[in-house]
């Protein structure tokens, strides 16, 4: 009987140790993230899963499962680059996480002109590489124009821009300081912080980690993973471990 027990308590103990070990790991080092929408075609797809590094910008009490308010503001920052590929806390009710590309940082000012993308009155160059693509918006396909874009950091990229009709003219985004302007690469299918109301400039202190490399993608669309007959064509294995740009 008390072999038992004993067993019973060891066993309860090394769950316990594991959980402590994997909230440890999820809250300081790396946390996975699936992607469920279309907002960051084509370069992250729905069903694509990623592994964020929470280190990269610090912590916050984001970094956190639940968002425990273990401290003020944000400790150990390192600045965030142009170009990154962020999750964060969406402002509008500090719990959703969204993941999006960062493009303008505190004291910017982001505006679209004629479909065209300017950061401090300089146009964003980019260059045409496809005008026949479709990427998905939601259960829908859409035809698009993709381009390469090129920050004043150096920092390059694809966007897809609708064909029939894009995102034409903006309001001047003048970014505050310690927040931050993020887009989604589909830019005609992405709610970013060009809508204010929903979710607008990001506070540091709602920025989550780093996306850095894929770990496993699927398409629901050809069915569920359980269907393991069908996984040579559900299975996107030539995404596993690319690293995100």
């Amino acid at each position: 009987m008390n072999l038992d027990k004993n067993f019973f308590k060891e066993n309860i103990k090394t769950i316990i140790y594991a959980l402590l070990i994997a909230i440890f790991i999820r809250s300081i080092f790396f946390q996975p993230f699936y992607i469920p929408s279309s907002s960051m075609e084509p370069n992250l797809l729905v069903g694509d899963r990623l592994f964020v590094t929470k280190y990269s910008y610090g912590y916050s009490k984001h970094s956190f499962p639940f968002s425990p308010n273990l401290f003020k503001g944000r400790i150990m920052f390192s600045e965030p680059k142009r170009g990154d590929v962020i999750v964060f806390k969406t402002p509008a009710d500090n719990r959703t996480d969204y993941i999006k590309r960062l493009i303008g940082i505190p004291g910017d000012e982001i505006q679209f002109i004629d479909g065209d993308l300017y950061l401090n009155g300089n146009q964003i160059l980019k260059t045409l590489i496809s005008s026949s693509k479709k990427v998905y918006c939601g259960s829908e396909t859409m035809e698009v124009n993709t381009f390469e874009e090129k920050l004043p950091n150096g920092k390059t990229y694809i966007a897809t821009y609708r064909k029939d009709y894009s995102f034409q003219n903006s309001d001047k985004f003048i970014i505050p300081k310690n927040h931050y302007f993020f887009l989604g690469d589909n830019r005609d299918c992405s709610k970013d912080s060009r809508y204010l109301s929903e979710v607008g400039y990001v506070n540091k202190n709602n920025l989550v980690g780093k996306a850095q490399f894929l770990f496993f993608s699927s398409d629901y669309r050809i069915g569920s993973i359980l269907k393991f007959w069908n996984w040579s064509k559900i299975i996107r294995s030539e995404r596993f471990f690319n690293k995100i740009n």
